[in-house]
């Protein structure tokens, strides 16, 4: 403070400290800056809490994301304090305060109402525990990915094409979510095969069996696994599926140890199966018809070419053209007899 403009101004400073305190906190310019200050010292303050506190209420909480949400209320309202304690030093009463929130409310309700419903549907999240940070999810798009962070606002996820993905937590509450490490990562997956009827289906059954044993990270076999009330064998089970228009369907199921590298697994079941079945009777369908013609079907007459492109129609003349309409007719009579 320059005390020659004070004096300049007709104010002289008082002789005691505490008179002369009081004086001093009569400058509005004093209050801001020791408000100011305050809100500093709130920040910091929030900031050695977070450190000092961090390892307690993690082991308070087993739960990662609540950890940090607890901590992070406590950084907020920290900082709150410390605002609330700066605005009443500059002049701010509570009922100022209170009509300012409640102002800020009304605005906050009507313009950011998609933030508050994350904010709620954040809250909503962290209670049911639908997944939890390092768990590997599968969103209904089918993209998968880990959880990095849960707030109470959005979902963080790290995808396994190494990029991150922010969802609001309004969106994935109202999004199938798949949560393949939740509490047991053993995972059940299924592959398909349509072989054909002419092959051998046992033999199949079992080349199929033994390529998923075979495969690094699959489950051989071992005690049931149970998924609530009921119990499915460890080991791969290859069984028929349906009898399809083109084949015979096999449905191949294994389990997996983890859940983080399925395409891979996936992939060598498959290539294993192609291999393997190359030593056997069995062959894989594909889509194709036969057209059968017996004594009910009349007669039908195929020609072969040898490669060599007919004449045009223009060289063969009418009576050539009515000739092979006419012969077309006696062949496809049904009962074998020509037309009149």
């Amino acid at each position: 403070m320059n005390l020659g403009a004070v004096a300049l101004a007709g104010a002289a400073p008082p002789v005691g400290s505490v008179e002369w305190l009081r004086w001093l906190w009569s400058f509005a310019t004093v209050r801001a800056v020791v408000a100011g200050l305050v809100v500093a010292a709130g920040v910091v303050l929030s900031k050695f809490l977070v450190r000092l506190l961090g390892r307690p209420v993690a082991r308070r909480f087993q739960r990662q994301s609540v950890a940090q949400t607890v901590l992070g209320l406590l950084r907020v309202s920290t900082v709150l304090t410390a605002v609330l304690i700066a605005a009443s030093m500059v002049g701010l009463g509570i009922g100022d305060i209170v009509l300012s929130v409640t102002v800020f409310s009304a605005v906050l309700g009507i313009v950011l109402a998609p933030i508050v419903g994350s904010v709620v549907s954040g809250l909503f999240v962290l209670a049911d525990n639908p997944y939890e940070i390092g768990d590997m999810i599968e969103l209904e798009d089918g993209r998968r990915g880990f959880v990095d962070d849960i707030t109470i606002r959005y979902t963080k996820i790290l995808t396994l094409d190494n990029t991150f993905l922010v969802v609001p937590n309004a969106q994935m509450r109202e999004r199938d979510v798949t949560n393949f490490s939740a509490e047991d990562e053993r995972t059940r997956l299924s592959i398909s095969l349509l072989v054909t009827y002419e092959g051998d289906l046992d033999a199949a059954r079992r080349i199929m069996e033994r390529a998923a044993r075979n495969c690094e990270d699959v489950i051989e076999g071992g005690p049931d696994i149970r998924v609530g009330s009921a119990r499915y064998p460890a080991k791969p089970t290859c069984l028929i599926g349906a009898y399809a228009d083109d084949g015979v369907r096999l449905v191949l199921r294994f389990w997996v140890r983890t859940p983080y590298k399925i395409p891979r697994i996936e992939s060598n079941v498959r290539e294993r199966i192609r291999e393997n079945l190359a030593d056997v009777d069995v062959e894989i369908a594909y889509p194709h018809q036969h057209l059968l013609f017996d004594e009910t079907s009349g007669q039908a007459r195929v020609a072969v070419e040898d490669g060599s492109q007919p004449p045009p129609a223009t060289d063969r003349g009418a009576d050539a053209v009515t000739t092979r309409y006419e012969e077309a007719d006696v062949v496809a009579d049904a009962d074998g007899s020509t037309p009149e």
